[in-house]
């Protein structure tokens, strides 16, 4: 076949009781963008794991330039002229920027890394990009967004001929996105192919040429970007009609639950006020570092505040800790379910036990059977798709976790739920069934943040 980039032929690959992928094609032209789309668990990362040599196929063949290529690790299909930017963050968070976007291949000089190049190139890259990132300072003090620009730096500096990006924007501002796409347009001048990955369908249609759809771990669909409207797009990946629109507000909004007052905290917030009621949902907007989500950290117990005060039903609230913001009811699904709201290697049942412990224990002793019942009603009441309580937190898609965060909390018993950023890196599908649950809480008298 003519002017093909990358063909993925008949790729198939099970895991223990699931088959992730099953005999799916894959082609992509030189400087075009190649979208690939579907559901949580459709196949996805699992097809381009194994074209990143990170997992190997059962069976398949992988052509790079119309040459068969035996992709066995990262390292070969890097030299293949592969580079994935992976949704889970590939940083040794304790190096500094510079180290990270060239480690493996560090620059050297007269035996020595030549750190001063090093930081050059790396500032040249993030100038490309639109944002000012200090190349010296250590990525554990870089914001979500800012760790993701560095992700996607590090791939641009191997100048490779194939460049996967794996929901690159999900955690950028309207204008680091509108960057992004600069760049991508860029790239495919110079007849880079991109596969590119994302939830946000009016962004697939906005950058891409042709989108590969998945469901279920196969191949459903390929469609010329052009040829598809947004609606056909959602009933190819979801295989059913799905309403695109937000769920209808039903709640009934009755008296004032929180109440906060010239809230403060240097250099993030100054002079915050607002209350929330009974069954109310309160919506926070803001661009990324506005404050939206140091306030209600702050809130919860999890950050410091300098000044301001938290009313709760009128009584002033002294929360210094997250145990005192349990105490008062009050819980947080944090912008990064995976670094803070989950311990990815344990069971779900053990996430959702965890903060829930006096609830299931009698004299310092576990029921875990009774565990095991309140987890089971809550993965029934709110749908959570999974194998058994037993199946571990990392491998359910991401829908699922912030469902599974949700049961933990909902078993807490608190009345004052803040979501903070609840549908990154969900499918469309799985936000409205958020967006339900948020619906159906605040008519059952919970208050929203």
């Amino acid at each position: 076949m003519k002017n093909l980039l990358l063909q993925m032929e008949a790729i198939s690959k099970a895991f223990p009781g699931v088959n992730a992928l099953n005999n799916v094609n894959l082609n992509l032209d030189y400087g075009k963008v190649l979208a690939l789309v579907g559901e949580n668990g459709a196949g996805k990362s699992t097809l381009m794991k194994i074209l990143g040599g990170a997992i190997q196929p059962n069976s398949g063949k992988i052509k790079i330039e119309g040459e068969i290529k035996k992709i066995f690790n990262p390292q070969i299909s890097q030299k293949n002229g592969v580079s994935i930017i992976y949704q889970e963050f590939n940083l040794i968070k304790d190096l500094k920027v510079h180290e990270n976007i060239f480690l493996g291949r560090e620059i050297t000089k007269n035996g020595f890394v030549d750190t001063k190049l090093e930081k050059k190139l790396s500032i040249n890259q993030f100038d490309n990009l639109g944002v000012n990132i200090d190349p010296d300072i250590a990525c554990n003090k870089l914001s979500i967004a800012e760790q993701q620009i560095v992700e996607i730096a590090k791939a641009l500096i191997l100048d490779s001929k194939i460049i996967v990006m794996d929901e690159p924007s999900a955690v950028l501002t309207e204008k680091e996105v509108k960057n992004l796409m600069r760049i991508i347009n860029d790239l495919v001048k110079k007849n880079i192919g991109i596969i590119y990955i994302s939830h946000r369908l009016d962004e697939i249609i906005q950058i891409s040429d042709n989108i590969l759809i998945l469901r279920d771990g196969f191949h459903v669909n390929h469609f010329e970007t052009k040829r598809i409207t947004k609606k056909q797009l959602i009933e190819n990946m979801v295989g059913k009609s799905l309403s695109i629109d937000f769920p209808k507000r039903k709640s009934i909004i009755k008296e004032e639950v929180l109440r906060v007052e010239s809230f403060s905290k240097k250099n993030f917030f100054s002079d915050i006020n607002f209350k929330v009621n009974q069954g109310e949902v309160l919506g926070f907007a803001g661009l990324l570092g506005s404050g939206r989500t140091a306030i209600m950290r702050s809130i919860y117990g999890a950050d410091k505040f300098d000044s301001g005060k938290i009313y709760k039903n009128n009584q002033e609230l002294h929360i210094k800790n997250p145990i005192d913001g349990i105490k008062n009811k009050i819980c947080l699904l944090t912008e990064d379910r995976k670094k803070e709201g989950l311990i990815l290697n344990h069971s779900s049942q053990k996430n959702f036990g965890l903060p829930n412990l006096k609830n299931f224990s009698k004299n310092l002793i576990m029921n875990e059977t009774k565990e095991v019942k309140s987890f089971k009603n809550y993965i029934n009441d709110i749908k959570i798709k999974i194998n058994s309580p037993k199946q571990i937190a990392k491998n359910l898609s991401g829908g699922n976790q912030q469902k599974l965060v949700l049961a933990k909390w909902l078993e807490s018993n608190a009345d004052i739920i803040i979501f903070d950023e609840p549908t990154r890196g969900i499918d469309v599908a799985g936000k409205r069934e958020i967006y339900e649950l948020i619906n159906d809480l605040s008519f059952e008298g919970k208050s929203i943040l």
